[in-house]
């Protein structure tokens, strides 16, 4: 049976948001791992939605962080309008999260080093150090090219970080549905589901 959240104080129902958003990015199992990323596209092609793996929360910040190709359509779509949309479904808790933030595009410096130095040791490398771009069209004669100790330090990785100013929050339950709208630093609003 799941908890009935509707008598909840704000500091209890953001800690468990952040406590499962912190958990995610260490637990490849946990659903909220892998959120989508609404993002506005650019040249008249509208919404644009995708799915991208969570590489840190922190909720002392309010802020998430995603690695992605430096050469992405994302990053061109959040430098031209850096509102976006994450959206984060559980079926093990029946929760969805819709996450509204301000992101920043890293594609350089310390933070971006660290990431690299971490990510140039498993087999995600190659996707950073790939000569084409991520939905470029590709021949089918094109392959990989062998990676050398000089191309990996030409890596395409960049860090998008999301400092959000707002949780939509649902609950869904066969008793009642529960929604409610969490903004930093501690409150909350009870919404119609």
């Amino acid at each position: 049976m799941q908890k009935d959240y509707s008598n909840i104080a704000a500091d209890q129902l953001i800690d468990r948001l952040w406590q499962e958003l912190t958990r995610a990015p260490h637990d490849k199992h946990h659903e909220w791992r892998t959120p989508v990323l609404a993002t506005q596209g650019i040249h008249e092609t509208g919404p644009q939605a995708r799915t991208v793996v969570l590489r840190h929360a922190d909720a002392a910040l309010w802020t998430l962080r995603v690695y992605t190709d430096s050469r992405s359509p994302k990053c061109a779509e959040l430098l031209a309008q850096p509102l976006a949309q994450l959206t984060f479904w559980s079926k093990r808790l029946h929760w969805q999260i819709r996450v509204s933030a301000f992101a920043t595009v890293e594609s350089f410096g310390d933070q971006v080093d660290a990431a690299w130095e971490k990510v140039k040791q498993t087999p995600a490398a190659t996707d950073y150090l790939s000569e084409f771009s991520p939905g470029q069209t590709q021949s089918s004669s094109s392959t990989r090219s062998k990676l050398t100790d000089i191309s990996m330090m030409n890596h395409h990785l960049a860090i998008l970080s999301f400092k959000i100013f707002s949780f939509d929050w649902v609950s869904l339950n066969k008793d009642g549905h529960l929604r409610a709208k969490l903004t930093p630093p501690n409150s909350l609003r009870w919404l119609v589901p």
